[in-house]
């Protein structure tokens, strides 16, 4: 006689529910969805509600729903190209107050989503989108973090009273040159023991000057570079979140490289404004002593100072030049929070808020300087593309003026404007600074835009592959093992709608790549029932009786079984540790398929078997 505990029915039965809850809010799609929210505390009520409407009735866009929610305005939509002209004059309508952005709304109802049933995010090919592949530039970085340890090397002589000619980045690392031997001694003991991620040697000694020479250790430049990569993707996130981009997918791929994908998003042109970027402002003294004019005609700059020009009036036109110290007071990255706002005459101003570091660095700054003058410096990295001998060649241009040098009135620290910026610029850089400046900067390598028509189109083969599979395999199940294919069947569908369930639970990202994975693990799952049907035709030819070899088929078949799909499951792994991008969403869904597969093959094809066949006693044949 057939045995199958019971409680292992009432877990099928559990299991089969909430697979079948949990699978249910991907039959519900999301609208194309414009939404829009305030900037600067814009407000939005009713009346942007009518505004909004009126709008769309004279450009006769249809919608499906005007609604609030959340401190902003969603409007529904029936497809994407009603979405981007939507997006569009809303956009003209309701002016620079507001900002519009393309989203995809849920339609999932109330009760599921309150026990937190999700559809699975679908990718950009499946969803229309854009994807920025972006490269980090790694001698920016590098260089960045030794222009930190030369004022760092500065401060460390001072404070030690080791007397030191200069401190001065050179091809080969910092050099560092001492007034005496025991200095230099005394700075190379102390450095070796203080300083642990450079390396210190001994250079010739000249006349008085005795110098000596740091350089990164290659760990340390490694991990500098995995620092900069973080903070440059935790950054594009808070950009992206100024943006209001719904569910952005930002993630490192290969050693120097960061993958954005924006789904919903079509019009790329201030996205790519805005990750690309890296605009930023840096606070200096201006030499005094210094006279700009000679030393733009001669060259000879003070060796603690640089040659800048000021902000030209006239697009085009040459700016003045003017001489400042090279020692960094505070950067971009130490800026805590700016909004774009006006100053005291009604120009345009950037209203900055420091860290803690940051305001002591300005509070001691301007403390010791007040009646002297304070330079700040706009920096935007600008990439260029040129054709050398046929082939497109990208290049970057960095863009250094002095937008503004005023005298310092008075003490200050943490808040603080700048002016000499243009209304529509004092936005811009105020978001960045809001959202943060890269670690190093960053360009942009490869682009590719889906469009949401593509999108149905690949959702449309990718679930006729995956139905057409099912409908072949189904029909050579029945055919071929009659009542056992059946049985069959029924572990092939419930392994799909655990496979929907899990994958939604996770909350993974649906791709092309991920629908391939789900037709692989149909196939795999075909193999189990192959190889259990056929044991148990085996023990049926050795002349056991019928119930014996349902017994002995399953339990001979489950130790193969088990070899094969932790051999792909090793294998599925592999690709999701080392994997990215598509590659990853393939091993997703051949992974969780896997583990499903495992579990209906075997267990619930063996509960549905007992169900039929186990309480017949003098069973003398089998339908297989």
């Amino acid at each position: 006689m057939l045995e199958y505990a019971r409680w292992k029915y009432v877990v099928i039965a559990l299991v089969v529910l909430l697979a079948t809850i949990y699978s249910l809010p991907n039959l519900y799609p999301q609208d194309p969805a414009v939404q829009v929210s305030g900037n600067r505390g814009a407000i939005v009520d009713d009346a942007l509600r009518a505004s909004g409407q009126a709008a769309l009735d004279e450009a006769k866009i249809a919608y499906k729903s005007i609604e609030l929610a959340d401190e902003r305005l969603l409007v529904r939509l029936a497809s994407g190209d009603q979405q981007l002209a939507a997006a569009e004059k809303l956009d003209d309508a309701l002016g620079d107050e507001y900002t519009t952005a393309l989203n995809l709304a849920p339609t999932v109802p109330a009760w599921l989503d309150a026990i937190r049933a999700k559809p699975m995010a679908l990718g950009l090919d499946l969803q229309g989108g854009v994807h920025f592949l972006m490269e980090i530039d790694r001698e920016a970085a590098l260089d960045k973090q030794q222009e930190r340890f030369v004022d760092d090397l500065r401060t460390y002589l001072r404070d030690k009273n080791l007397r030191y000619r200069q401190v001065t980045r050179t091809p080969d690392g910092l050099l560092i040159v001492m007034r005496s031997e025991a200095d230099r001694d005394s700075a190379f003991t102390g450095m070796s023991r203080d300083f642990l991620a450079l390396e210190l040697e001994d250079r010739p000694v000249s006349e008085d000057n005795f110098p000596l020479l740091a350089r990164l250790k290659p760990s340390e430049a490694g991990a500098e570079l995995d620092k900069a990569i973080e903070q440059n993707i935790k950054t594009l996130r808070s950009r992206l979140n100024e943006l209001k981009v719904a569910e952005p997918i930002v993630q490192r791929q290969g050693e120097s490289r960061i993958a954005v994908q924006l789904p919903g998003v079509q019009d790329t042109t201030i996205a790519k404004k805005i990750l690309g970027a890296t605009a930023t402002l840096e606070y200096r003294a201006v030499d005094e002593t210094a006279n700009p004019l000679e030393a733009q005609q001669t060259g000879r700059v003070p060796p603690d100072s640089r040659l800048y020009f000021m902000r030209p009036m006239t697009p085009g036109g040459a700016g003045q030049p003017i001489v400042l110290k090279k020692r960094l007071i505070v950067s971009g990255d130490e800026l805590t929070d700016a909004a774009a706002g006006f100053d005291e005459n009604g120009l345009p101003a950037v209203h900055v808020t420091l860290n803690a570091v940051g305001g002591r660095k300005m509070q001691a700054f301007t403390d010791d300087n007040v009646g002297k003058r304070m330079a700040v410096v706009f920096i935007e990295r600008i990439p260029e593309i040129r054709i050398v001998d046929g082939k497109e060649v990208r290049t970057n241009r960095i863009k250094e003026e002095v937008i503004n040098a005023a005298t310092i009135q008075g003490r200050f620290g943490k808040r603080f404007q700048t002016t000499g910026l243009q209304r529509e610029e004092a936005s811009e850089i105020s978001l960045l600074l809001r959202a943060g400046a890269l670690a190093a900067p960053m360009d942009i390598v490869e682009e590719r835009v889906i469009g949401p028509s593509l999108g149905k189109e690949n959702i449309q083969k990718g679930w006729t592959a995956v139905v057409f599979s099912f409908v072949f395999v189904l029909i050579f199940f029945v055919v071929y093992y009659k009542v056992f294919g059946l049985i069959a069947n029924v572990a092939l569908l419930l392994n799909l709608l655990l496979l929907v369930a899990v994958m939604s639970v996770l909350g993974a990202n649906l791709t092309l790549p991920g629908l391939a994975g789900i037709v692989l693990t149909v196939g795999m799952s075909v193999d189990a029932n192959v190889l259990i049907n056929e044991r148990i035709r085996e023990e049926l030819r050795a002349g056991n009786t019928p119930l014996s070899s349902i017994v002995a088929g399953y339990e001979k078949a489950a130790g193969t079984i088990a070899d094969a799909n932790v051999t792909a499951l090793l294998a599925g792994i592999a690709l999701l540790v080392f994997g990215s991008g598509p590659v990853q969403g393939f091993a997703v869904a051949l992974c969780v398929g896997i583990l499903t597969s495992l579990y209906t093959a075997v267990s619930v094809s063996r509960g549905i078997a007992t169900l039929i066949y186990g309480r017949r006693r003098k069973l003398k044949a089998l339908s297989i």
